[in-house]
């Protein structure tokens, strides 16, 4: 006789009770976080380095931003790998794995000899550093309610963009340090990404429920003396291919086609996304070339985005007891579009931002801190305007979740991988004030996304076939 142990939304409970018990799950949550921190700032720190790497492979500019594009690239890529891997194999795993990769490519791009070696493993790098991306709200999702959620997804949208904000200032000392140069930017995140890999694989508990079964069931055969009736449904589970391309790949692309809440909040992510490694050409171009500053010092103007968005951080969280009060007053049952309740003041601030940079940074005449404190209101309109999208996107379509981040980070990934690839020039021939004009024009017209989903979101999710489709089956 088999007797089976299923995975119920009491046992999902009793392992957050678990972990809420034990400062356990505060470890986990800040050690998978940091993990996300590192990959993306290993995503940003070739741009500081990039003058000096294509002079030691004596390439082109053009060619070397590929360092930058390539590895925000296989972000889009990454997705269909671990996000399956995840749910056969854990959330432990998958992490540890990518984490480990993903030093040892960036250690290869660190003693790459020639552009060719150096491409190939920032692209494979990204594939990697995709893990941290897929899994970890999938980490801090069976961590969390629905009530602590959204407070745990603030600390992973702030290491995805804290990362890129602190590389320029990080990596432009360490290029300039005639002990270093350009390829200790790579080897230092190549060695915190081991250190973190590590990290995880020894001190880190695995958190998805099924797989937690998994391990019950085999305590108990090894406590029967191997009777090997004691069985958890995910130990019978079949690796099928197919099933999980069309789950990962397939659900996703038809998602992005198909769902006009998902794919009009995806492009106004990805446009947020895709400023910041936008920025990453703009900040240079103000305090190095308008303003003279030595490079190191030009990347200090990168702390005010990461202040601001500490700013958007208290300004999510002071809103999160109305959401409380809300999601208490409805039976614990969430309505997405309360998550975006930030957004109707990040994102006319983020558009506002976009201009004051612009038109405050073209000249020497205007005092550097002036498109400095310009930072401020960019770094908290990106994190009010980011956060809330994602974790509308996740309450929207929370039983196709798994697929609905997966779409989003594919779309907003290769959106923003071109990025790198345009705005130098951008900056370089138009100039701060016009470049900005335009950019900051495009997100004052995506003002409106989210304030229209708030009034028509829920009537476009009542006609979602897909969502209709999972509730009936």
């Amino acid at each position: 006789m088999v007797t089976f142990y299923k995975v119920s939304s009491t046992f999902s409970q009793q392992i957050r009770f678990t972990y809420r018990i034990y400062p356990i799950r505060l470890f986990i949550s800040i050690t998978v976080c940091v993990g996300t921190l590192i990959v993306s700032y290993t995503s940003a720190v070739f741009a500081p380095a990039l003058e000096s790497a294509i002079h030691d492979l004596n390439v082109g500019a053009e060619v070397g931003r590929l360092g930058t594009t390539l590895y925000v690239l296989g972000f889009a890529f990454g997705p269909v790998f671990w996000a399956p891997a995840s749910e056969l194999w854990g959330r432990k795993w998958p992490l540890t794995v990518a984490m480990l990769a993903g030093g040892a490519f960036t250690i290869g791009t660190a003693v790459a000899q020639n552009i060719q070696t150096l491409l190939v493993c920032r692209f494979f790098g990204g594939v990697c550093g995709a893990s941290q991306l897929t899994v970890v709200p999938g980490v801090l999702s069976d961590l969390y309610d629905n009530r602590g959620r959204g407070v745990a997804i603030t600390l992973y949208a702030l290491c995805v963009f804290c990362g890129p904000f602190g590389a320029p200032s990080l990596g432009g000392f360490t290029v300039i340090n005639p002990h270093l140069g350009w390829r200790w930017t790579l080897y230092v995140p190549a060695i915190l990404s081991f250190a973190n890999g590590a990290l995880t694989m020894f001190c880190v508990r695995e958190t998805y429920a099924p797989c937690i079964l998994v391990a019950k069931a085999k305590a108990m055969r090894r406590q029967n003396k191997g009777n090997g009736g004691i069985r958890a449904p995910h130990e019978l589970v079949e690796f099928d291919l197919r099933r999980l391309m069309e789950k990962y790949f397939t659900r996703p692309l038809r998602m992005l086609a198909t769902e006009p809440i998902l794919l009009l909040v995806s492009l106004y992510m990805s446009f947020v996304y895709g400023l910041t490694y936008c920025l990453l050409a703009g900040f240079p171009y103000v305090f190095e070339t308008v303003h003279g500053m030595r490079r190191g010092v030009a990347g200090l103007p990168f702390l005010a985005l990461a202040v601001g968005q500490m700013l958007g951080v208290g300004f999510v969280l002071s809103q999160q007891r109305e959401y409380a009060r809300k999601l208490e007053a409805n039976g614990n049952v969430p309505v997405p579009e309360w998550r975006l309740a930030p957004t109707l003041v990040g994102a006319p601030v983020f558009a506002g931002g976009i201009f004051w940079f612009g038109w405050t940074g073209f000249t020497a005449d205007i005092h550097w801190a002036v498109p400095t404190v310009a930072g401020l209101f960019l770094g908290f309109g990106i994190l009010c305007v980011f956060l809330p999208c994602f974790n509308y996107i996740v309450d929207a379509y929370l039983p196709l979740a798994a697929s609905a981040v997966a779409a989003n980070i594919i779309l907003r990934s290769s959106i923003a991988a071109g990025f790198p690839l345009f705005s130098t020039q951008m900056f370089q021939g138009l100039g701060a004030q016009w470049t900005c004009t335009i950019l900051g024009g495009l997100a004052a017209l995506m003002i409106p996304i989210p304030i229209a989903f708030r009034v028509y979101g829920p009537r476009l999710r009542a006609k979602s076939a897909m969502l209709m489709e999972t509730n009936s089956s």
